[in-house]
Order: C-alpha cells, then structure tokens, then sequence
C-alpha cells in the first residue's frame, strides 16, 4: 500500500506470502499464513526458485542473511526535499522492472499517473532469456522486437500497482491498478 497526507509525509509498503497461500500454513488460533519466502534463498545454485529466477551461492540460507527480494516499495522526493510520491507492486520478479516504467512514464516521459499505472508493460529477468509482453502491446510491436533477435511471450498482466502522487494541478492524485484488485482512497 501507499500513503501520503497533506503535512507531505508518505509511506510505501510492500508485503508478501511470496507462493500462493505463502507456506500454506495457518497460523493456529491467529487466522493468517505464514510466508514462504525462504524460497528467495537459493538451496541449489543455478537451479531456479519458484519464479524461475536462477541464483548463485551468494544467495545461499546462513544465518544473520537476508534472502534475495524483488520488493521495492518507493518514495519520491521533489527538490526541495519535500514527498511527490509513493508508489508499489506486487509480483515477484516482475516488481523492479514495474516500478522503473512506471518512474519512466512520470519523471521523463511526464505521462500522468494514471497512464504512467495503466500503460501496458514489459518484463526481462535475463532468465529465462525471454520478454514478456503484456496485453496491450501491440503485434507489429511484438514482430520488430523478434527482427531484433528478441525471444517474446505474452503475459496477461504485470503487477497490481498502487500509486500516490502530488501534483500541481490536482493535489494528491491516487491511482489504483486495474489489472489487480486494488483500491484508492484520498482527501486533498
């Protein structure tokens, strides 16, 4: 989630149960799940974990370590050192190349935020060497980056992402990803 109020303090969180139901097991008496994210240590270098990302040793469990995350919730700060944004993703692997487009459509491409959310994305891991392209790229798109040498997939969507923002314009603009079941609420 994110969080900003009109003093011009925000907060980015981002959580997780890493699989699908996390561990699977519920904590007795407390009614939540506990995470799975033991899997983002590697146990066998060069084999991939639950979201084909394939580690090294340098990510193996020892203790004091904290495992590999894609996790990436951001603050914005404007010039003056004041918040401009909040912003967050679910999905794994998919989470840092998220985040940079949607930084890429507000800082250079001066998109708004809701086109800087809803603008259909990519995603490379490097591997499997593979682009995802989501729905809304279009086909010629798809055929030129083949021309290329890229290998291409199709994804149904990437991320569920969740952002606030300050604005001249329009004060505190939220904007929550239709791809994901999110939700925005905001007072300016």
């Amino acid at each position: 989630y994110s969080v900003m109020d009109k003093q011009g303090n925000g907060v980015a969180v981002t959580t997780t149960l890493n699989g699908s139901f996390g561990s699977k097991v519920l904590v007795p008496g407390a009614g939540f799940l506990l995470n799975n994210e033991m899997d983002d240590f590697t146990t066998h270098p060069g084999k991939p974990n639950l979201f084909g990302l394939i580690q090294g040793s340098a990510n193996a469990v020892a203790p004091g370590k904290r495992p590999l995350s894609s996790m990436s919730p951001t603050v914005l700060m404007n010039e003056d050192g004041k918040v401009s944004a909040v912003l967050g993703t679910p999905g794994g692997p998919t989470i840092i190349t998220n985040v940079f487009q949607v930084l890429i459509g507000l800082e250079r491409l001066k998109l708004s935020p809701e086109n800087s959310v809803t603008t259909a994305k990519v995603h490379h891991q490097c591997l499997p060497d593979l682009l995802y392209l989501e729905r809304g790229i279009p086909q010629k798109t798809e055929e030129t980056l083949r021309t290329f040498g890229h290998r291409t997939g199709r994804r149904g969507s990437i991320g569920d992402f969740q952002l606030l923002c300050q604005t001249q314009e329009r004060g505190i603009v939220g904007v929550s990803d239709s791809r994901g079941g999110g939700d925005v609420s905001y007072t300016n």
